[in-house]
């Protein structure tokens, strides 16, 4: 027998190895094109298989070669440590930079922002126009009582989670569910209320649930940041008077799910909890979702005897103490036409209306 063959064979071996080693090593540290600027973004769902990521790379022009990517990741094992989300890759990226990327677990984060004074319905659609949930399901589970103490709130429980949705701009990865979402805005909420609310609120007589009702009526009724203190004024002074707070938004909110737009005089009369026409109190809860300063409005209300207040149709308000002074107000700022020409909501939709005709 020939010594020397063992001896060959082994050192072919080892050549051919390192021979692979080195075409193994260039392809994964190469990538297709290092001076693009595209990107694509790659979703690894439950379930997905490997060779339907790797089709997608293909299609979206990733990698300059669909196998040897499928049997680099394979043979280094990073199919087995996908993770969920939606992640942003490049074809200026190596092979194991984008195999790095697909099992890191860091997502691509989208932003969604929940504006002061949006409503629980305007939020449920926001997630559903981001693609993070469906619209029902978030209602659903803001009007869940089960999910609602996980939230944290205690009996009397408030009966949904308006109120309670802090708006802010977050930042979400595709994975997140609705539960999670609505979790994250509950503990923002709960992370800006203050020890000293509770103490204020006491004072005011009134429950932390109640001021926030109270803030969110504020928050809708302010075009002017600068008058939050001097609206939640008006509401304390009718409330200790137990006159009806008579605001056309809390109106609207009880009716949002067959409101049309329009609110009409047998609106007002409308028999619903949220009705301050109708109920003689602040209404059953919150009507949108506050942001801190109009919360901070209602605990500590602007000093004045105003009762009364209308739009001048900028943003700002004319507050009068008499209903007659009041009556004057509305009929200079509302009723005389000129006074709103150009400036009022309702004379901007019609203009609107007519271009689109």
């Amino acid at each position: 027998m020939n010594r020397s063959l063992p001896v060959l064979i082994t050192s072919v071996g080892l050549g051919l190895l390192l021979l692979l080693g080195v075409l193994g090593y260039s392809y994964t540290h190469e990538s297709k094109d290092k001076n693009s600027t595209t990107t694509a973004i790659i979703e690894v769902a439950k379930g997905t298989k490997p060779l339907e990521i790797v089709k997608k790379l293909e299609t979206e022009k990733m990698i300059s070669s669909a196998s040897r990517f499928y049997w680099t990741g394979k043979i280094l094992g990073y199919w087995g440590k996908l993770k969920m989300g939606e992640y942003e890759v490049s074809p200026k990226m190596t092979t194991l930079e984008i195999l790095n990327i697909l099992t890191s677990g860091i997502s691509v984060m989208k932003t969604l922002t929940i504006p002061e004074g949006d409503n629980m319905y305007q939020v449920a659609e926001k997630i559903s126009e981001k693609g993070f949930g469906d619209a029902q399901e978030v209602l659903d589970l803001c009007r869940d009582p089960a999910f609602i103490r996980r939230m944290g709130f205690n009996d009397p429980l408030p009966p949904t989670l308006e109120g309670y949705l802090y708006p802010e701009s977050y930042f979400l990865n595709k994975t997140i569910t609705v539960e999670q979402i609505l979790s994250q805005m509950v503990k923002t909420f709960h992370n800006h209320w203050k020890k000293e609310f509770d103490t204020r609120a006491r004072e005011l007589k009134l429950t932390p649930h109640q001021v926030v009702t109270l803030a969110s009526v504020i928050e809708k009724e302010t075009g002017a940041a600068s008058e939050r203190p001097m609206i939640s004024s008006v509401f304390h002074n009718r409330l200790r008077q137990h006159m009806k707070l008579q605001s056309d938004p809390t109106t609207i909110y009880g009716l949002w799910e067959n409101y049309s737009g329009n609110i009409h005089k047998k609106d007002l009369m409308s028999k619903t909890p949220y009705n301050t026409y109708v109920v003689a109190a602040l209404p059953i809860g919150p009507i949108s979702n506050p942001g801190i300063e109009a919360i901070k409005a209602a605990l500590n209300p602007a000093t004045s005897e105003f009762l009364f207040f209308v739009s001048h149709n900028d943003g700002t308000h004319e507050f009068t103490k008499t209903f007659k002074d009041h009556q004057n107000a509305v009929v200079k700022f509302q009723i005389n036409k000129g006074a709103r020409d150009g400036k009022s909501w309702r004379d901007l939709d019609k203009s609107k209306r007519a271009n689109q005709q």
